[in-house]
């Protein structure tokens, strides 16, 4: 019996317009606690959850004593701008056409469950969302698989019948490690010539151009 296919999607950068905030909140909260990173070295690990996020910006051989701290910073900070998250051009729109075409439409997020509450009352496109997974459902987000695999056992969905939507060389680097082909949006600051080189199948300007080209993407029709 084909198992179901499965539209994964990124939520961060990818259907909402989140990561200039992630990237603020992070440089203050390590500014905070005396460690200093340029904002643009910051932004360029924003897709990461905390626990890669950090590793890669401080290294993985340093105290680890303060990490619970920065992290509540970040969330602090970021909680502040809530009220002026909004959803990238057409995204509910996509997920919508998307459900329509026979996709199960997942979210799959390094946000934590708390934030991505949040998130999906900005997007404001539950109807068509067929299951979600957190940073708060695994020890290790993107660019580990973990959550990738997650997504697809809550739908009973395999890899060949999946598709990955992204916005970061991270959401690559996972989709791969997963085995599950990745469309790219640009929605996150990464250029194309980067997602394709990480592996992308595809690269779209955001999602507002990704479902205008929709016949001509990886999502036109699930495979199988």
């Amino acid at each position: 019996m084909t198992k179901a296919p499965a539209a994964l999607f990124d939520v961060d950068g990818t259907l909402l317009d989140t990561v200039y905030f992630h990237a603020l909140a992070w440089w203050e909260a390590l500014r905070q606690h005396d460690r200093t990173v340029p904002t643009a070295r910051v932004h360029r690990a924003v897709g990461m959850g905390s626990d890669q996020l950090l590793d890669h910006l401080l290294g993985e051989e340093r105290d680890h004593g303060d990490d619970d701290a920065i992290t509540a910073a970040h969330d602090a900070l970021y909680a502040r701008f809530w009220p002026l998250i909004q959803p990238l051009p057409r995204a509910a729109e996509l997920l919508r056409a998307c459900a329509d075409r026979g996709w199960q439409v997942v979210l799959a997020s390094s946000a934590s469950e708390r934030e991505l509450t949040v998130l999906r009352r900005a997007l404001d496109a539950d109807d068509v969302i067929a299951a979600a997974t957190s940073a708060d459902d695994v020890s290790a987000t993107k660019p580990a698989p973990d959550l990738l695999r997650i997504a697809l056992d809550r739908v009973d969905a395999s890899p060949e019948h999946a598709v990955f939507i992204g916005d970061t060389v991270w959401d690559v680097t996972a989709a791969g490690r997963a085995g599950v082909a990745c469309v790219t949006v640009e929605s996150g600051g990464f250029a194309a010539q980067e997602l394709l080189g990480a592996g992308a199948a595809e690269v779209h300007r955001d999602t507002a151009e990704l479902l205008a080209d929709l016949d001509r993407s990886a999502l036109a029709r699930p495979a199988g």
